[in-house]
């Protein structure tokens, strides 16, 4: 292993985004970290902890470089990783006027890029010419919150450059990080976008009252269908689904309360609109755009997915979660 992984930045402020800059920092012993907001900069010196996000995790501000100049990060650093909600990420690099070609650009979002229909690493590539090969993503069974705690976890680097994979895994590895490479960045990205769809359905389903036994046909189900797409999407890669980055992190985020689709998904199965769910959980739910983009792409693709078609007529054409799911439930084996 010959790669330099260099200085490493952060770029997003949310939960994810602590969690990794923890990681990170206790093997490097120093981060950049770009935040929009110099309040919210300025808060975190003060307390020693993210003011609104994990805010057991304490970070020794000696170690941590803060900005809310993107252009200034990017100079400074070699490796970024991008951990903004994807609605937000083309905003945030509208700013940007620092070439990012020569960058290790690692993508920890699990959402794909709003109007354009592009996962983050294609995005980089044809928006900001970054060559394949200096793309990572991380996926995974990986609730922050969890990582907070120190819970044992375990990620997956995809990279087509193997040697920058294996860099980046040991800056993440630890007694409670465990590690692996990976190729299919594609597929990584288009199934922890599709995971989240399922899991605002398992939610949907837990509001509307069916149990345990039905959750675990409904995501056997989301495992057929999520092959079924990446066999059509993402044809020269003969993916595993059964591998963690895959079923693994559909099954956390289909089951856990730290599941943020989960939770938006149960709110609209016990009755709330999408704009009330919203307004209350006051974090973003990646799925509720991940289903809009994942129907859009798929519009082309043609793959037999209901799940995805039940919760866009939920979430979009406002059709009832009842009728739905009775549907669903008529399909399903």
């Amino acid at each position: 292993m010959n790669y330099d992984c260099g200085k490493i930045a952060i770029i997003g402020g949310g939960s994810w985004a602590t969690a990794i800059a923890k990681i990170v920092v206790e093997h490097t012993g120093h981060i950049g970290w770009y935040m929009r907001r110099d309040d919210r900069i300025e808060e975190f010196r003060r307390l020693g902890h993210n003011p609104a996000y994990l805010m057991s995790v304490r970070f020794n501000m000696d170690n941590v470089y803060f900005s809310s100049d993107l252009n200034e990060i990017v100079k400074k650093y070699d490796t970024l990783v991008f951990v903004t909600p994807s609605p937000y990420l083309k905003n945030h690099l509208k700013k940007l006027k620092v070439s990012l070609k020569d960058k290790f650009i690692v993508t920890a979002i699990k959402g794909i890029v709003p109007e354009d229909n592009l996962v983050c690493s294609e995005y980089f590539h044809q928006v900001y010419d970054v060559p394949y090969d200096n793309i990572a993503c991380i996926g995974g069974p990986s609730h922050a919150e969890e990582v907070a705690l120190e819970r044992l976890s375990y990620l997956t680097i995809g990279c087509s450059d193997n040697d920058k994979a294996e860099a980046f895994c040991e800056i993440l590895s630890s007694e409670y990080i465990k590690t692996k490479t990976s190729s299919d960045v594609v597929g990584i990205e288009y199934s922890s976008v599709l995971k989240n769809v399922y899991a605002i359905a398992a939610g949907i389903c837990s509001g509307l009252k069916f149990g345990d036994n039905f959750q675990a046909v409904l995501l056997a189900n989301a495992v057929q269908e999520m092959s079924r797409f990446l066999k059509v999407a993402n044809p020269s890669v003969d993916t595993n689904v059964t591998d963690s980055v895959y079923l693994g992190d559909l099954l956390v985020t289909g089951y856990s309360n730290f599941s943020r689709n989960r939770t938006f998904g149960t709110m609209i199965g016990k009755g709330y609109s999408v704009k009330s769910a919203q307004i209350e959980m006051e974090m973003i739910a990646e799925g509720y755009f991940g289903t809009k983009c994942m129907k859009e792409i798929n519009r082309h693709l043609h793959v037999n997915m209901p799940i995805l078609d039940a919760i866009y007529n939920i979430l979009y054409e406002r059709i009832s979660p009842q009728i739905e799911v009775k549907l669903l439930t008529d399909s399903f084996r």
